[in-house]
């Protein structure tokens, strides 16, 4: 392992807003974009291959703040997403951060993205993520499909039980399908409540 492991690239912005139409309007114009996905809560867009580069978080419809280091309530930034080669590279910072006492306040997979959460400081929040598909094609058909409809915020889980598997040998190919499709709950609260 290096001594610090650093993102791939830049991946996605993610802002709240009360005006979710003329946002979601906005970017699409702005970008030439096209609407990957959209439900009353939750707009994603891109203007690339990719499977997402901007998202939007309708505050008119999210109700309640799920944690004090989370401004979650207000217009603007929600998070800056970054990724990493794959699972075992996200793995491998989280186990260097927490050799330095910085945890994720939360661990989700997505469907698209495994995804882990970190607050800096001041409270702004940045996800480290892993891509689940080995193409964007893939993880847009993933978008379309049934259970990114059921669910498209994603299932928390421990990242010390994945981190466990993993180095026990079960094959990152095993380890990033999205096998449950609940709606998530906890730490960031139910974004479809």
């Amino acid at each position: 392992m290096p001594d610090s492991i650093r993102p791939k690239t830049f991946a996605h912005i993610v802002y709240r807003t009360y005006r979710f139409q003329e946002m979601l309007d906005w970017y699409v114009t702005v970008f030439d974009g096209k609407i990957q996905y959209r439900n009353p809560v939750i707009a994603f867009v891109t203007y690339d291959d990719e499977h997402h580069r901007v998202a939007l978080l309708n505050l008119g419809i999210i109700k309640g703040e799920s944690d004090a280091r989370v401004p979650r309530g207000q217009p603007g930034v929600d998070h800056v997403a970054y990724g990493y080669r794959g699972l075992t590279e996200l793995l491998d910072k989280y186990t260097e951060l927490k050799a330095k006492g910085i945890l994720p306040y939360w661990a989700i997979h997505h469907g698209i993205t495994v995804s882990m959460y970190y607050a800096d400081p001041d409270g702004n929040q940045m996800e480290f993520q892993a891509d689940c598909f080995p193409t964007n094609d893939d993880a847009n058909a993933f978008m379309y499909g049934p259970h990114f409809e059921t669910n498209p915020i994603g299932v928390e889980f421990d990242p010390e039980a994945l981190l466990a598997k993993l180095r026990a040998g079960t094959p990152e190919s095993e380890l990033l399908p999205r096998r449950e499709h609940l709606p998530v709950s906890g730490i960031r609260g139910s974004l479809m409540a």
